[in-house]
């Protein structure tokens, strides 16, 4: 197996003239074009210093450069680490401190490391610099060699950095093409961001190892993406994508018999949304379920019947339980914590090992943290999170993060940040804030967390109270604030 990168160079080859990707300008990247630039890419990482196993840390938007700036990361023997483009200068410290990166791409740059620019049109120092540079050799790595660092947010501490080998991106995007039926006629409506699995993993390897061909979309616009879909065979998307598009009550225009498959991810997928869009346009949607420590681990099938409410079943080479506390597989049909192990799962997080033994059990298992049931039939259901991590828009928010620039705010007393269901972002961030004396408002709380949080994190509805629920033991007791408050955005 060895260099990820080798297997996608060969597909490349094999599909050279092709298109590969289908930009928003209406210009094209063949494979070759591709191929080309990732050789310059990698010649220039490497005459900045990258060498084998350096970190490489990216805060770039989407684009043509972005991807092969991905790719070149990794022909050069390098660790990719992709950063959410909405992460203030503040949040960015952080990851910079922690990674360690041997250079820095992004936007503008940094003191603190070597940093090359390139921004969405892909040009930059980047590109200046890798123009014309002359393509090294492949390095040669070894299946367990790291490729990527994915940094997730938990319910305590700073974000994790998942560490993904080049194995763990090999046999997934393997499993996933066969699951999923790949073949090198179909084309890729991409409309997802590239900083996360989602975007740059599961929908990019699928096409690249195929020789597909990509609609090569910056951000999600819903009348942009309607209009490409009658060039397109698959969809991949958050269910923001499909709320949106379903809010056009002219959608679709025309048919969509020549879609082969819409698949949902990153987060829940409601049955309303599954079933109003079976009715609208005469697809099921195919739901799997992943996350960024194990990439993809169960999915609805391309072929039989796609269950609302379910994600299918585990991977091929996965093994799936629903465990207690103690890692003990419960009876069939019981709800317990999803734990997992395969190929696909993570080595651990980068430099936390303490972390790493909480959360991988000794005989090779991950807790998700997730919590689930499995059918008879062998169908897995996510019913919960055991943790309070809250996913608006497909992306995750750390409460206590929140929490504590909150409380810092003035007349603020205490705060709980909870999700609720909404129905564009699946959820939404509702803060609950006891005040000191006057009401806190919404403005309040968006001048204060603006240059510090992303805005994605920041609450939608401030809603005051005069003191938070607590259990016996004093802890705040959020789950009956999410009950109290689960319709808040219902007429949104």
């Amino acid at each position: 197996m060895g260099n990820f990168y080798s297997e996608i160079a060969n597909a490349m080859a094999q599909h050279s003239d092709l298109d590969c990707l289908r930009l928003a300008d209406s210009s094209r990247w063949s494979y070759t074009d591709l191929e080309v630039r990732v050789g310059e890419l990698a010649g220039c990482l490497v005459s900045h210093g990258v060498a084998p196993g350096d970190r490489v840390v990216v805060q770039v938007d989407k684009s043509a450069e972005n991807l092969a700036l991905y790719l070149a990361t990794l022909a050069a023997g390098a660790v990719y680490v992709p950063l959410n483009t909405a992460y203030t200068a503040a949040e960015l410290d952080y990851f910079v401190e922690n990674a360690e990166p041997t250079l820095f791409v992004g936007s503008q740059e940094r003191t603190d490391v070597a940093s090359l620019t390139l921004d969405a049109n892909g040009a930059g120092t980047l590109s200046d610099a890798s123009r014309g540079c002359e393509a090294p050799a492949v390095v040669t790595r070894e299946d367990s060699d790291l490729a990527a660092i994915l940094y997730t947010s938990g319910t305590t501490g700073r974000s994790k950095g998942a560490m993904l080998s080049h194995a763990n991106l090999s046999s997934n995007a393997h499993a996933l093409c066969e699951a999923w039926g790949w073949k090198h006629e179909d084309v890729l409506l991409h409309a997802l961001p590239i900083f996360h699995v989602h975007g740059l993993f599961i929908a990019s390897h699928c096409a690249l190892l195929n020789g597909s061909a990509m609609i090569w979309l910056p951000k999600f616009d819903a009348a942009e993406v309607h209009q490409h879909l009658e060039e397109a065979s698959v969809m991949m998307g958050v269910p923001t994508f499909y709320t949106r598009l379903l809010a056009d009550p002219a959608f679709p225009a025309s048919s969509l018999d020549h879609i082969r498959v819409f698949i949902c991810g990153s987060a829940p997928l409601t049955e309303q949304v599954f079933s109003e869009w079976e009715e609208r346009t005469g697809h099921r949607i195919l739901e799997r379920y992943g996350m960024s420590e194990t990439i993809i681990n169960t999915t609805n099938p391309l072929d039989g019947a796609r269950v609302p409410a379910t994600v299918g079943f585990p991977l091929p080479g996965l093994d799936l339980r629903i465990a207690d506390d103690d890692g003990v597989p419960v009876t069939t049909g019981d709800v317990g914590t999803i734990e997992v192990r395969g190929p696909n799962v993570f080595g651990g997080y980068w430099r936390m090992p303490d972390k790493t033994a909480e959360e991988i059990r000794e005989d090779g298992f991950f807790i998700t943290g997730d919590l689930g049931t499995v059918d008879e039939e062998g169908r897995v259901s996510i019913v919960g999170r055991s943790k309070d991590l809250v996913i608006s828009g497909g992306y995750n928010v750390y409460p206590k993060e929140v929490e504590s620039l909150i409380d810092d705010i003035e007349g603020v007393k205490e705060s709980a940040v909870i999700g609720v269901p909404h129905a564009d972002f699946g959820e939404g961030v509702v803060a609950v804030i006891v005040p000191d004396d006057s009401p806190v408002e919404l403005d309040t709380v968006e001048a204060a967390l603006a240059g510090q949080l992303a805005r994605f994190k920041q609450p939608k509805v401030v809603v005051n109270v005069d003191e938070l629920p607590r259990n016996p033991m004093g802890k705040v007791q959020k789950n009956l604030l999410r009950e109290q408050y689960t319709d808040l955005f219902q007429d949104s």
